[in-house]
């Protein structure tokens, strides 16, 4: 039988990053949109490109892997000492 941990037994940094799950489903929806408007690709590097393009339109500056680091470096501290021996 698996053990599973109650949702307020993590940490705070670690439950913080699973709040952020409607960001990733907000990504996908932009992904689905992009590509159905598009309706087919000549070849796969097309679909990546158009891919690269909406993830670019997202963070135009490139100040967003800022906030990634400062938001996500406190998450995977939080990671290694609750999952400690667990490679991820």
């Amino acid at each position: 039988m698996r053990n599973h941990r109650p949702f307020l037994d993590y940490s705070p940094e670690i439950r913080r990053l699973l709040y952020s799950t409607n960001a990733i489903e907000s990504l996908n929806a932009r992904f689905r949109r992009a590509t159905r408007a598009r309706g087919h690709f000549p070849n796969e590097q097309a679909a990546t490109k158009c891919l690269y393009l909406v993830v670019r339109s997202l963070d135009p500056t490139g100040s967003g892997q800022e906030r990634w680091t400062n938001r996500w470096k406190p998450a995977l501290n939080a990671f290694a000492i609750t999952f400690e021996g667990r490679p991820f």
